[in-house]
């Protein structure tokens, strides 16, 4: 993203989406704020007017150049005043005007509007970083901003609610992304990108959340309030999840105050996940983990896709992989190694929280060609069923080592002791490149079985591996060769079952 002009937004936006077929992406410090930038723009361009008029016209509409220079034009063309300045005294551009009597006093240092920076959202512990003065550049500021109306974690406050606006300002609820994986269909540049995830709207777009004191009635901070509808995809994309109000430094190019409390809450349904990707058997949408990446996930990706190309009803274009199956499927797949006629990146990020405190940014992209998708599923099913296997098998295999070199073991020292021959992280940390390499292969029109084949030797070769070098810290004795020798035979044998997956065995599922 283009560096924002002192305090005006306003000029760049308008550039960005002006020239959006000629940038490749926006700028963004984590995965995160690019997605909340993206929001942003979504929000604009919903606002206004520049979106397909309907699901038949959505294929063709995202191949058209310069399709969202009419958003740059509404933009431009914002009456006076609309003011969309960040600093402005009655209506600063994603913020709330109401905390301006109280930031110079009950404000903390910029660190606090950086998600990464804060530490436990339960705020009333002692958060002494909190008050560094060291000033955020304006851009930065602003995406932070973005970041904590899209991503914040749910917790207390640092606000004093009796002090400021109302008791129920220092509670904090997770904002609409930030307890689920969000999906974005990544085009070649920014301008595919945005129009791949803009959709037909029915029922008027809705007002854009350009400031918290203009536009419609929000919230008050004397009780908690049910969540509010939303009125459309612009008012779902630009929400406001958290009340916050930035100071400016004497020269506007800097902020170096931050007041934030509890924002806006919204009554969401299925019309407002259209990229939310279900867990099998648990009826919620795949959210981030810190122990589950997210590759071993990935065919529900296709699955929603493959649904919505095979479904014997119309399809109206309703979700996100129901637009990507609106693309003409590929009569035949790409010879191997060639490029297929259409390829979409499908991105996916979350934020990994511990209860109230913000732990990581996952993402993982993963290829997409319209008609591939049940190849793609297979590929990506397959390969996280191998790779989960292959993990079972590695802890059968440190049980087996544990149970020699520990014969009379404290109950209270198992797992400690286990852990010592566990290769699973080290399996885990190096099966996601073969499996990027399988899905490559497989958009490219590879096949797949033999692809599969080869992956399924590459990971099971590297994880005896890695278990041979945790078993390397066992004694040069007679027990400790014993415990090693069964170790590596329980894992052989564990591959060569019945039950194991096929390419294990060099066979075709």
């Amino acid at each position: 993203m283009a560096t924002l002009d002192d305090r005006l937004v306003e000029l760049n936006l308008v550039e960005i989406l002006h020239d959006a077929d000629a940038l490749r992406e926006v700028e963004g410090g984590t995965p995160g704020e690019k997605v909340a930038v993206i929001e942003f723009l979504l929000a604009i361009c919903y606002a206004s007017g520049t979106y397909p008029g309907s699901a038949d016209e959505w294929p063709a509409w995202v191949d058209e150049k310069d399709a969202l220079r009419p958003a740059a034009e509404w933009l431009a063309q914002r009456p006076e005043d609309e003011v969309w300045d960040l600093f402005h005294p009655l209506e600063p551009l994603g913020q709330n005007a109401l905390l301006a009597p109280y930031l110079d006093e009950h404000g903390a240092g910029p660190a606090q509007l950086v998600i990464e920076r804060v530490g436990d959202y339960n705020q009333f512990f002692d958060h002494h970083h909190l008050e560094h003065p060291t000033p955020l550049p304006v851009g930065q500021a602003f995406r932070a901003m973005l970041t904590q109306h899209v991503y914040g974690p749910a917790g207390r406050a640092r606000i004093s609610g009796k002090e400021t606006l109302g008791a129920t300002i220092t509670n904090l609820a997770a904002t609409r992304l930030g307890t689920r994986i969000r999906v974005i269909a990544l085009g070649d540049t920014l301008g595919e990108t945005l129009r791949l995830n803009l959709a037909p709207v029915t029922g008027g777009p809705g007002e854009l959340n350009r400031t918290w004191t203009a536009g419609k009635e929000r919230r008050g901070f004397t009780s908690k309030p049910s969540g509010r509808l939303v009125s459309g995809p612009a008012d779902l994309h630009s929400y406001l999840g958290r009340s916050v109000l930035l100071r400016p430094t004497l020269d506007g190019e800097h902020v170096d105050r931050v007041l934030l409390g509890a924002g806006e809450l919204l009554a969401l349904t299925e019309e407002h996940l259209q990229d939310a990707v279900y867990v099998e058997g648990t009826g919620k949408p795949l959210w981030a983990s810190a122990t589950r990446a997210i590759w071993r996930q990935a065919h529900a990706l296709y699955a929603a896709v493959d649904k919505a190309r095979s479904a014997e009803r119309r399809n109206d274009g309703g979700t996100l992989y129901e637009r990507l199956a609106l693309f003409p499927a590929q009569n035949v797949a790409p010879e191997p190694g060639q490029q297929p006629a259409r390829r979409i990146e499908l991105w996916t990020v979350g934020l990994v929280a511990k209860q109230t405190t913000a732990i990581a940014w996952v993402d993982g992209t993963f290829p997409f060609a319209p008609g591939l998708e049940a190849k793609l599923y297979l590929a990506s099913y397959r390969g996280s069923e191998i790779a989960e296997f292959v993990a079972a098998v590695l802890y059968k295999a440190a049980h087996s080592a544990w149970s020699v070199a520990y014969p009379n073991p404290k109950p209270t020292e198992k797992n400690n002791q286990i852990a010592r021959f566990d290769a699973r992280g080290q399996h885990w940390a190096a099966t996601r490149e073969p499996f990027d390499v399988l899905m490559e292969e497989t958009t490219l029109g590879e096949d797949v079985h033999g692809a599969l084949r080869e992956y399924a030797d590459t990971v099971a070769t590297a994880a005896r591996r890695f278990l041979a070098e945790c078993l390397d810290s066992l004694p040069r004795n007679s027990q400790g060769t014993k415990a090693r020798a069964t170790a590596l035979g329980r894992f052989d044998d564990e591959l060569a079952l019945p039950k194991a997956p096929a390419e294990l065995r060099g066979e075709t599922a």
